[in-house]
């Protein structure tokens, strides 16, 4: 048996009056995620333990069959897995965003993505950083896009932080780091906010009209977790595709192998075609492949109704259908398609509700027909629903 699992992340919703009482996922045109559910399983699984913030990292855990409660100690070691940074026992990892901020004493948050600054302005910005700012205790390493890290040696991490992308056009004094070393964070944040309002990238996207990469935001701080392998865990070989650090990284700690996509941005531009030719490829050698497309989910944190109904048509039409139409030459095979979490475009955020599944196999006594389509209020409507969402991976991987 191969298995593989298609997410959109953040593409669940709320109702939204503009459709008629319909969330996004509900209004877009979404075939192929409805035949699924319609001849598969749906259901919704609960992603967010009670007393976790509703992120992607705790999400995509749960999904890939991890407690959070056991193994979660921070987004930052996780996307280091990933960069291939190695932290030793007392070694603190924090994502650090390049991000615009409005101006004054108490400024807000503008932009958590710092307009989207490509990847070569932004390893540009974050290797002068690390030769300002960097030392034997604080150094800065470049990832994708806004994305990236600070790795503090011997450092603290019990203190609270918040991501920039809660927070989007507040104040942001009042959500700077608090408690212990965080003296050392919020010194570190202001000495990067004078050097990067002066850098000759941010000098040159002010003058072609594009927002400048004015400060960091240094946050999701954590210790290399203890996580036993997904792969030995169930006998199986595997690989995950995704333009995302967090996610590349969740994976390797999983025992997935990360496998890159040429186009693949993290952003509406993706290649989505390229990740599920690439997952078909794969699982001719490979038992398990997880996909993940990020774009539903910057749709929702822009509020933007028109962007996040064609990236989710886009994800079932270009990565869903593509891998629907190939997979009969692999033979038996699983598909779970699935988001993550929701992304309200009302709140601009991740929200804990839980999310809507569907299991579809090409093997038709294992399939339920449920009728239904694919959606918030279908998949509520199907009775099932899987709690703690942990226990996904185990309906996923062992149906009889």
């Amino acid at each position: 048996m191969k298995y593989i699992v298609l997410l959109g992340d953040g593409m669940a919703d709320y109702p939204v009056d503009e459709l008629g009482g319909k969330t996004p996922l509900e209004a877009a045109r979404t075939v192929n995620m409805d035949f699924m559910a319609g001849e598969g399983t749906l259901g919704l699984v609960d992603t967010i333990p009670r007393g976790f913030k509703p992120g992607s990292d705790v999400a995509n855990l749960t999904v890939l069959g991890y407690d959070p409660g056991t193994c979660y100690s921070g987004r930052g070691p996780l996307e280091a897995a990933n960069m291939g940074i190695v932290l030793g026992p007392q070694d603190v990892a924090f994502r650090c965003n390049l991000i615009a901020l409005g101006g004054g004493d108490d400024p807000i948050m503008d932009d958590f993505t710092a307009g989207h600054i490509t990847s070569a302005e932004a390893a540009t910005i974050i290797r002068d950083l690390d030769h300002e700012l960097g030392n034997k205790d604080f150094q800065f390493f470049p990832g994708v896009s806004y994305r990236h890290l600070l790795v503090w040696r011997n450092g603290e991490e019990k203190m609270t932080t918040t991501p920039p992308h809660d927070i989007t056009g507040q104040r942001t004094n009042a959500y700077l780091p608090l408690g212990e070393g965080s003296g050392a964070i919020k010194s570190l944040m202001k000495e990067a906010k004078g050097v990067l309002e002066r850098h000759p990238v941010n000098l040159d996207r002010i003058d072609r009209g594009g927002k400048p990469a004015n400060a960091i935001w240094l946050w999701g701080q954590g210790r290399a977790p203890r996580m036993d392998k997904l792969t030995d865990r169930y006998q199986i070989t595997g690989g995950i595709i995704s333009a995302v650090d967090l996610l590349n990284g969740i994976g390797i700690y999983a025992g997935l192998i990360p496998i890159r996509v040429e186009g693949a941005t993290g952003y509406t531009d993706t290649n989505y075609v390229g990740k599920a030719q690439k997952a078909l490829a794969a699982l001719k050698e490979l038992d398990f492949v997880f996909v993940h497309v990020e774009a539903p989910d910057e749709m929702g944190h822009e509020g933007n109704l028109a962007g996040k109904i064609k990236a989710i048509e886009d994800f079932d039409e270009k990565v869903v259908g593509t891998v629907l139409q190939g997979i009969h030459e692999l033979g038996d095979v699983r598909v779970m398609v699935l988001s993550d979490h929701p992304t309200p475009l009302i709140m601009r955020t991740h929200a804990a509700d839980p999310s809507p599944f569907a299991i579809y196999s090409s093997v038709s006594s294992e399939n339920r027909r449920s009728g239904l389509s694919y959606g918030e209020t279908t998949a509520k409507t199907s009775g099932l629903i899987v709690s703690p969402g942990y226990n996904l991976m185990d309906l996923f991987i062992k149906i009889e």
